[in-house]
């Protein structure tokens, strides 16, 4: 079913590793491109207006992660906490330091590439950068380094945007259009905000705003959220979505990760829990690319395939309605001012959504500079090729995705600052809630068994046991849901008599004083939180 598959680089024989079934993706993507989407892009000029044509390293590339914020709101040191390593090009201070875009790689060894060199390389995915011209390429480098954390991803670290009077000083390039050529391009964007300077200044907004049909990518830090006090931290957090909420129009709230991400001591450590846990989610987000890595390039495919359709039925209606000979002036300028009527019409006669055409302002002024009168006719063709390859090709293609994440070991990042949280005592959750007293010999329940001693007699116990009815009087006072409280009394009910020892009530009550401070409850009852009276029945079991 899948033969179209790898004849462009992408036929090699899978041998059950992970690297095979991403050379057999990639090569189908690209060769679907090459086949059915580049035809119909180069037909109605595409590149022209939209985005520069794929190569094959846009394929192949590791997955990249773009780092964007004000100046000072600690981008560079966030790399560097990542890496645990400095890099070569690396600034970091309280003014504006980092000027340049650096595109953070893995290299057999540590060295740094001009950007006028970088955008020849063909195995790097920046060529079509050098149409930004020598002002961006004298600010742009790679920074190269043996780095565990750069075998599985890239970072792309971007100058700081500038606030007040300084954003007025001209970069020399469009900065927005460099931004939005990266963030088409890479697996997630990390919006850096600095607790202490949340305004969003002209240019910040025209960033994010670039980032328009890219907001599945974008994920947000609150960085140095450990120099203000909780309740100083509740207003700050308020007070940036407000602000995002003016500049990124979706009517879902953007995922906002609140820590302190350099090695530092904490300065203000009483949200230390909630720093650990929002660290432990942002790590599992970058983990999780080379995974998702296959699937990212495939729905960005489908977004350019769709834009690239509309652009086609754009392109072709200015044509058809050009007159052949006079007029053809006042003509081009009736058909841009009557754009957004244009839309409209497209919309109803080929049954698109709103969402999937360009921005009207931008198009217009694009549209400026151009002869319509050497603009295509609609090609029937071109755009069957495409739907052919969006309704049968896409699908294919995902089935196999599918099935070969399921078969193959996963992919994370490992490395760095990655390889702090995963294990040992100061990973995350490491003896907090059930996983308590894991490393002690004695029974972690004990220290708090005399309390719950008390309360277990007065439930008048028969046998040293007291019934389902009597502990659910004392269990129901906590307050929990009846399906919380059901599944503690099964954890705790060891023996499954329907009945609780003065050990298996310890136990409950031990699970409930867990839940009610946060925590999730075990899926089984770990061996250490098993009562001791009731631990060579379950080994004799086993």
């Amino acid at each position: 079913m899948f033969s179209w598959l790898g004849k462009q680089g992408g036929g090699r024989e899978r041998g059950g590793g992970g690297s095979d079934v991403v050379q057999t993706v990639t090569g189908g993507l690209r060769e679907l491109y090459l086949r059915k989407l580049l035809p119909l892009e180069e037909h109605y000029r595409f590149h022209d207006f939209h985005s520069p044509a794929l190569e094959e390293a846009d394929f192949e590339n590791k997955p990249m992660v773009l780092l964007v914020g004000q100046y000072s709101t600690g981008k560079t040191t966030f790399i560097r906490y990542l890496l645990e390593q400095d890099f070569p090009g690396m600034r970091i201070g309280p003014e504006p330091t980092t000027d340049s875009f650096i595109a953070v790689m893995y290299g057999d060894s540590e060295g740094s590439v001009p950007g006028n060199a970088l955008v020849v390389d063909p195995k790097k995915p920046f060529r079509k950068l050098s149409r930004f011209g020598n002002a961006f390429l004298n600010r742009f480098m790679c920074s190269q380094l043996p780095n565990q954390v750069l075998k599985s991803i890239s970072i792309i670290d971007s100058p700081g945007i500038l606030s007040g009077e300084k954003q007025r000083i001209s970069r020399g390039y469009d900065f927005c259009q460099v931004l939005q050529w990266f963030a088409e391009r890479v697996d997630r964007i990390i919006l850096l905000f600095d607790a202490h300077k949340l305004d969003i200044s002209d240019e910040f907004s025209e960033a994010i705003k670039s980032f328009r049909g890219q907001d599945d990518k974008i994920r947000v830090v609150l960085n140095k959220a450990d120099q203000v006090d909780t309740q100083q931290l509740m207003r700050v957090y308020g007070a940036l979505m407000w602000s995002l909420g003016k500049v990124i129009n979706t009517p879902e709230v953007l995922r906002v990760y609140i820590g302190s991400f350099w090695a530092h001591p904490l300065q203000n450590t009483e949200n230390r829990r909630l720093f650990e846990a929002e660290a432990q989610d942002l790590f599992k987000d970058i983990q999780s690319l080379p995974q998702k890595a296959a699937v990212r390039k495939l729905n960005d495919l489908i977004k350019r395939a769709r834009l690239a359709k509309v652009h086609a039925y754009i392109i072709s209606y200015l044509k058809k309605e050009m007159p052949s000979v006079f007029g053809k002036e006042n003509k081009k300028k009736e058909l841009i001012s009557r754009l957004p009527e244009i839309y409209t019409q497209l919309q109803r006669e080929y049954h698109i959504s709103a969402g999937d055409f360009p921005e009207v302002q931008k198009m217009q002024e694009l549209l400026e500079t151009c002869d319509f009168t050497k603009f295509h006719s609609l090609k029937p063709k071109l755009i069957e090729a495409v739907d052919n390859m969006l309704a049968n090709k896409i699908a294919s293609l995902m089935s196999l995705i599918r099935q070969e994440e399921s078969n193959m070991p996963t992919q994370i990042v490992h490395g760095g600052a990655f390889d702090g949280t995963m294990a040992g005592p100061f990973g995350h959750g490491y003896g907090e809630g059930a996983k308590e007293g894991a490393d002690e010999e004695e029974w972690v329940v004990a220290k708090d068994k005399p309390a719950y001693d008390e309360i277990f007699y007065t439930l008048s116990p028969i046998n040293g046991k007291i019934s389902g009815i009597s502990a659910k009087k004392e269990m129901v006072t906590s307050k929990l849901p009846n399906s919380v409280l059901g599944k503690i009394w099964k954890l705790a009910d060891c023996d499954g008599d329907g009945m609780l020892d003065d050990e298996e009530f310890a136990l409950a009550k031990h699970l409930i004083k867990i839940k009610l401070d946060g925590y999730e409850l075990p899926g089984t009852l770990p061996p250490h939180l098993v009562p001791p009276s009731h631990r060579k029945p379950l080994q004799t079991a086993e």
